[in-house]
């Protein structure tokens, strides 16, 4: 399997979609679970890094200024 790379600030888009009808996410939270929030009504989600890689996609686009 191919791994995917991806850091804080970076935009994804996720297999399942947010109830809002958004696939697309921001990661804002690093660690050994993975905070992430959809850019259309703004709410985070709390993920495993497990459970997180599954439901990854695709990374879209990389944020540096972040750091």
């Amino acid at each position: 399997m191919n791994a995917k790379s991806y850091n804080l600030g970076d935009s994804v888009i996720m297999k399942k979609s947010h109830p809002c009808g958004t696939n697309k996410w921001q990661i804002i939270r690093m660690g050994m679970d993975i905070r992430i929030k959809c850019e259309a009504c703004k709410r985070s989600v709390l993920l495993p890094r497990r459970e997180f890689e599954r439901s990854l996609k695709e990374v879209i686009s990389s944020d540096s200024s972040c750091m």
